[in-house]
């Protein structure tokens, strides 16, 4: 039998695509930027299933790419365009919530799980499953261990990693290594799960996961603040600590270039405030039961930056409809993005304290490579990772020659000031194929070998994802 019958004899007919049109969902990225070819989709619906299409791949030494909810923005989760096309390992169907502990502030999930469902099914145990971005409601709770996603809510709760306890993963030559234990503590050797948490599916597919759920929030007080420069940010973001250090669970920056295309481009947003500034913060305190009155505390510190100098402008939300609205306007800057034009968009990571002095050299140097561009900046302000985005109008960018080696030469300018400042490039979109080159430019020859004998003595044929996170030996 070939490979795709095989396939059809383990998992079923239906659980197999291998049309082109049936399988485009898979072989493209969301923003239609990468494509490649597969030799077919599989969609199992177990581990063991997973296990029996990688253990079947492996005899047949066929690529194996393991695939989310396909939201990336680096290119990590598509088949390459060339090369051996690789059997895709789609887990859309493994969406069983299987246990929520309350008590044990745990949940025992399948990783094709919707982010959003996840954290609903936390919110309906009186829990909260802190993880939040853009994409949530189409992410799969795999994809998001896999890349260790970051999003808005890790200034205060831990990016991915933070929140994972136990894991099951699919190893390389199909077997199932399950850790799934719901502790806090357990020292007991090298911790496995953290070889598969940002490892971009070449190391095992995550099959299943236990996830750690905090106190549900629930009293909110937030803020929309228009500012001068990101050093008045910076200064903001200490003085919110200084008063409400335990409480703040959001701070968003973005740039006046940013909102205006999120106005324009995604229905029903709007400007929060009525006059324009260069630079605008989201803030947002939450807390469990007290008596506090988090507006007041909100309130107070907005005063106190209004009589410094430090804003010019803010307003609070008064109910949680138009905190839903502030919210609402952070998580599409990705979908404002991708319909008015195309965005370089990058993932640096600095020092808080480095961020206005990372924009200000960024600015310069984009500028002085591609002066038309505009620059788009969004930004976690609270936990250093800046998505500085150079952007051009589609017009401009068919227009240009040698986009590729524009592209690159923007992003190493970029990288470049961040790598200076003791920065990465990389905070939380992962490496993918977009920045696997950086690997090259930015991680030591240490760095590189420990990571290559990893891989290596995992999957020594090189079958999971395959081309992606890292770079071959020269």
């Amino acid at each position: 039998m070939t490979l795709v019958e095989e396939l059809v004899d383990l998992v079923g007919k239906d659980a197999i695509l291998v049309e082109d049109a049936d399988m485009a969902f898979a072989t493209e990225d969301w923003r239609g930027r990468y494509r490649g070819k597969a030799l077919c989709v599989t969609r199992p619906a177990t581990a063991d299933q997973v296990a029996a299409i990688v253990a079947c791949c492996h005899r047949h030494a066929v690529p194996v790419l393991a695939q989310g909810g396909n939201t990336g923005l680096v290119g990590g989760s598509v088949p390459p365009s060339d090369g051996p096309a690789p059997v895709i390992v789609n887990l859309e169907r493994m969406r069983r919530i299987r246990k929520v502990d309350p008590v044990n502030n745990t949940m025992e999930i399948e990783a094709g799980c919707v982010l959003a469902h996840v954290q609903e099914a936390a919110r309906e145990a009186g829990r909260y499953y802190p993880v939040s971005l853009g994409a949530e409601g189409s992410c799969q709770i795999g994809g998001t261990i896999a890349t260790n996603a970051g999003g808005t809510s890790v200034l205060r709760y831990g990016n991915t990693r933070e929140n994972v306890l136990g894991l099951e993963a699919v190893l390389p030559d199909g077997t199932i290594w399950s850790d799934l234990k719901a502790l806090r503590k357990n020292n007991t050797g090298y911790d496995l799960k953290h070889l598969f948490i940002g490892s971009e599916g070449t190391l095992g597919i995550v099959t299943a996961a236990v996830l750690k759920l905090h106190p549900l929030p629930t009293r909110h007080a937030m803020a929309w603040i228009g500012l001068s420069d990101p050093q008045a940010a910076v200064r903001m973001l200490t003085l919110m600590q200084e008063r409400n250090a335990a409480k703040l669970s959001g701070f968003e920056l973005m740039n006046h270039t940013q909102l205006d295309l999120v106005v324009r481009h995604v229905p029903q947003r709007r400007a929060p405030l009525e006059t324009e500034h260069n630079w605008h913060l989201l803030v947002e305190l939450s807390d469990t039961g007290g008596e506090e009155d988090l507006d007041g505390a909100l309130q107070s510190v907005l005063e106190r930056a209004f009589e410094s100098g430090l804003i010019a402008d803010a307003v609070i939300a008064a109910s949680d409809g138009q905190r839903a609205a502030l919210w609402e306007i952070r998580h599409s800057v990705s979908e404002a993005n991708k319909k008015a034009g195309v965005g370089l968009t990058t993932d640096c990571a600095v020092p808080v304290s480095a961020t206005a002095e990372f924009i200000d050299r960024t600015g310069a140097a984009v500028r002085a490579l591609a002066p038309e561009a505009a620059l788009v900046i969004v930004g976690h302000m609270g936990d250093g990772n800046v998505h500085f985005i150079p952007f051009f109008s589609f017009e401009h960018w068919n227009a240009l020659e040698k986009r590729n080696e524009i592209a690159t030469a923007i992003r190493h300018a970029i990288n470049d000031v961040a790598h200076a400042l003791g920065g990465t490039f990389s905070a939380e979109h992962g490496v993918g194929q977009v920045s696997l080159k950086e690997m090259d430019r930015y991680k030591t020859p240490a760095d590189l070998t420990l990571m290559r004998a990893i891989k290596s003595a995992i999957d020594p044929r090189g079958l999971f994802n395959p081309g992606r996170l890292l770079p071959p030996a020269t």
